[in-house]
């Protein structure tokens, strides 16, 4: 089977998921893709840009797959006479419905900030199928539309809701986890507290950094690796911290390669997450595989990752309940991550995942040809 990718913003997790569904599926995957940057012009501007590259190809696709970054509606617009009949997937990372919007953004203050969340609305109309990364990302989104569409004054779509819901569902975010696995811990020395986020807002890093801060300042003994990528005009709180926790920091910056990435993962033991927004939480994921012990917030998709039964034990609800949990952990100097965690999250492999994947496309292909066929 043939299927068309189709990513406007390709950079970072996106490009990530992309070539590795590409990689480890059994169909032919084509990518089709444009930088990862200027992501609300993207949105706009990448529909005319991925609809050209269509049309230069020479062959028809069996499936189109396309990412909530790109506007779907208006890209199928403009091919409608090469790909008619062709299944549409849409697969959502983020959305901009619920994602918290940056105090920095002048779209706000202009009040441009509709613009973006309709399009997902209308791409999710657009498409056959669509697939949310997470089942707390597809409960947000689709709670989220009634009153989203309630803002606008008629022919506001509330009709569209209950079909939208039923052709939605969840298909997790792959990653390349195994060459995460290792043991690579130092065996000596105080703990190492991890960051392996994106440099931004909505992680929260004041939130971690205070906590650290605070440990320094009782004289509690840990180490430091911060990783993530490091945008343009990142919060100031990470220059205040490398020179404040100068002294704790075994590592500082981007891993240039993933087997650094892995080594680095590997040498660390705790995880106290303070994200405000992730629908998935692949970094939180990559590193409980890694071995990290985890110590996340009760809410988003984060309690998605761990065990049913012992899920308590690991999340938190207050930032004083996040420090008590983090001081009890130091505390102990040695800290022991139970294997089911890693084997929990082991089901976001690949090796697993691009099957099921797999699987789902191809019978979105037969219900597409029953349908054309009448029966």
């Amino acid at each position: 089977m043939k299927i068309f990718l189709f990513e406007p913003f390709f950079s970072g997790s996106h490009r990530q998921w992309a070539e590795g569904y590409q990689a480890h599926s059994a169909h032919e995957v084509t990518l089709m893709a444009l930088p990862g940057r200027h992501w609300k012009w993207r949105m706009f501007g990448g529909a005319p840009a991925l609809a050209e590259q269509l049309r230069k190809q020479d062959e028809r696709p069996d499936l189109i797959l396309a990412t909530d970054m790109l506007d779907l509606a208006g890209f199928l617009g403009q091919v409608r006479h090469q790909v008619h009949g062709v299944p549409v997937a849409l697969y959502f990372h983020e959305n901009q419905l619920t994602y918290p919007w940056s105090p920095a953004d002048e779209d706000i203050r202009e009040q441009r900030d509709r613009h973006y969340a309709y399009l997902n609305f209308t791409s999710a109309l657009a498409a056959d199928a669509v697939f949310f990364n997470s089942h707390y990302h597809r409960k947000a989104f689709l709670e989220a539309l009634p009153g989203f569409l309630r803002a606008f004054p008629d022919t506001r779509g509330l009709s569209h809701l209950p079909g939208l819901a039923a052709k939605s569902e969840v298909l997790h975010l792959g990653l390349p986890l195994r060459a995460l696995k290792g043991d690579a811990r130092p065996v000596a020395g105080p703990p190492v507290i991890l960051w392996n986020h994106r440099w931004e807002y909505d992680k929260d890093p004041e939130t971690f950094f205070q906590l650290l801060f605070r440990l320094q300042a009782e004289g509690r003994p840990f180490r430091l690796i911060v990783l993530g990528e490091n945008y343009r005009g990142a919060p100031p709180i990470f220059a205040e911290a490398k020179a404040r926790l100068s002294a704790h920091i075994l590592h500082w910056g981007y891993a240039e390669s993933r087997q650094d990435y892995a080594r680095l993962l590997q040498q660390a033991d705790l995880l106290p997450v303070t994200s405000r927004q992730d629908f998935f939480g692949g970094s939180v994921a990559e590193a409980i595989h890694a071995g990290c012990y985890p110590i996340l917030p009760d809410r988003l998709a984060f309690p998605e990752h761990l065990p049913a039964a012992d899920r308590q034990q690991y999340l938190y609800t207050t930032a004083e309940e996040l420090y008590q949990k983090t001081k009890t952990l130091l505390q102990k100097g040695s800290i022991s991550v139970p294997s089911q965690l890693s084997d929990f999250v082991a089901r976001y492999d690949w090796s697993i995942l691009a099957g099921a994947y797999d699987k789902r496309f191809v019978q979105l292909k037969k219900q597409q040809s029953k349908r054309i066929r009448g029966f």
